[in-house]
């Protein structure tokens, strides 16, 4: 035992020797590679110190370089304005001698003149005042005559100037806005997969056609045509909802008074939507900008409108744009007059709902929403019920006028547009004064020949309102008739 202790005893110390050689070993190579590392570190160091020592000595070189050129370039500049102010103070010496002089012989002219004066006054035996007064009176008589002359001439040509230039502006207003109209009806027409779901749509007992009705308030015609559906509604609104729900519910397949009722107000979302977002349109389109939201929801409610068959948004976006074309040629507020062409019918978005003539309805609503007095007045005249007072007043008139005139912008079936026009050559051959009578631009006005024999000029003026009077009495029409009167005399002989 006493053996092997000294035995394990020697072996665990040779074992701790060579534990502390090698830790020895490991500390040297540690420190070793240590150091170099250091060096090598420190050898980058410089090396990258001297790189951004000369990128500094490159940037501070061009920099310097730059402020030589801009100090040079300032040096010629004020070498330049040294030379022009010596050469304003030369012209401004060279101003004052000339001024000295014009004085001068402003002077000599004043004393000129009232020598040539006083020789007048010795030679003629008037005063200069006398020579005046006497002067003046003749003259004055002179240009009386001639300026009345002139006066009338120039009236001539001013008023047939004037009637050239506006049928100019309205010519080229027509041509720049040329929309297109269609004809809005007062049914839709739904297509079916097939004829079997017209019962489906029916339902039992009719339960399902008298939800849809009853929620809608839009009459559903099922007939004998083949995978059609038709929808009744003098509301476009309403019929648009019951259009889209009735689609939805043949797409979706079923059919039953609870899923009509989550369709119509889908729908009802839905025409919402397209309602406002076709007053952003109609916005767009005519570049108004600053309107309150309610008058954008109203514009787009006009998309669902018509007047005379006529589409009442697309009518107001034309007007805009004319108003805009004809206040520009006549240099009038643009702005002004196509905000009011836009707004001129905007009652008619709830003149069911309220009570007044859309004109009213429409000035209610514009000061409501804090629209300026000049947009509310302009749009107030185009029906005659205010005086205009404006220029944009009588542009929105005009252009109201123009779009209703034109040709296939209103509906109208061709026996009334017949029977109008004999109607009005009716009345005017009525008159025992007229020989022929012609009713011509699609009833808008009336020519009439008279006999020259039986009428004198002077009381052509009560003719024509005499038929004036009576059209208005027994005729309906839109906009205004014009009533011509045309008396000729001729005389003939021969020499013999």
């Amino acid at each position: 035992m006493v053996i092997g202790f000294f035995i394990r005893k020697y072996t665990s110390e040779k074992k701790i020797g060579t534990a502390e050689t090698y830790v020895k070993e490991l500390i040297e190579k540690s420190q070793k590679d240590a150091e170099a590392q250091k060096k090598e570190k420190i050898i980058e160091a410089k090396e990258e110190i001297h790189k951004m020592r000369n990128e500094y000595d490159k940037e501070y070189k061009d920099r310097r370089n730059e402020l030589q050129k801009f100090e040079k370039r300032l040096v010629q500049k004020e070498e330049t304005l040294d030379k022009k102010i010596l050469q304003v103070e030369e012209k401004d010496k060279k101003l004052a001698d000339v001024k000295t002089q014009l004085i001068e012989k402003e002077k000599e002219v004043d004393e000129i003149k009232e020598q040539q004066i006083r020789k007048l006054e010795d030679i003629s035996n008037l005063t200069l005042d006398e020579a005046k007064k006497y002067v003046l009176e003749i003259s004055e008589k002179e240009v009386r005559y001639e300026l009345s002359a002139k006066i009338k001439e120039l009236e001539m040509q001013a008023k047939e100037e004037a009637d050239n230039k506006a049928r100019e502006i309205v010519a080229y207003a027509i041509q720049r806005v040329a929309a297109e109209q269609v004809s809005e009806t007062t049914v839709s027409v739904v297509n079916l997969p097939n004829d079997e779901m017209k019962g489906r749509i029916i339902g039992r007992e009719g339960r399902n056609i008298r939800a849809i009705e009853n929620l809608t308030g839009v009459d559903l015609i099922v007939d004998d045509t083949p995978e059609a559906v038709v929808l009744s509604s003098f509301s476009p609104i309403r019929r648009e909802i019951a259009r889209l729900a009735l689609e939805k519910l043949i797409a979706d397949g079923r059919i039953h008074p609870a899923r009509i009722e989550e369709m119509v107000e889908k729908a009802k979302k839905e025409v919402d939507k397209a309602i406002k977002e076709y007053g952003e349109k109609a916005l767009m389109d005519t570049g108004i900008y600053g309107v309150h939201p309610e008058i954008v929801k109203l514009m787009g409610m006009l998309h669902y409108r018509t007047s005379y068959g006529q589409n009442v948004l697309n009518h107001s976006i034309e007007i805009s744009h004319l108003c805009g074309v004809i206040a520009s040629e006549l240099g009038a507020d643009v702005k002004i007059a196509k905000r009011a062409g836009l707004f001129h019918d905007i009652g008619k978005a709830v003149d069911h709902e309220m009570e007044g003539t859309h004109v009213e309805i429409g000035m209610d609503l514009l000061k409501r929403y804090k629209e300026s007095s000049e947009v509310i007045h302009a749009m107030s005249t185009h029906h005659g019920d205010y005086e205009p007072q404006t220029v944009e007043a009588v542009i929105v008139t005009a252009a109201d006028a123009i779009s209703a005139a034109r040709p296939g912008a209103r509906r109208e079936t061709l026996e009334t547009y017949i029977k109008r026009l004999e109607k009005l050559e009716e009345i005017a051959n009525s008159f025992t004064e007229v020989e022929k009578s012609f009713a011509i631009q699609a009833g808008r006005e009336v020519r009439i020949m008279v006999k020259p024999e039986k009428i004198s000029d002077a009381l052509l003026p009560k003719l024509a309102r005499d038929v004036s009077k009576m059209i208005e009495k027994e005729m309906e029409y839109p906009g205004q008739i014009k009533v011509s009167i045309i008396r000729e005399t001729r005389t003939v002989d021969y020499a013999k």
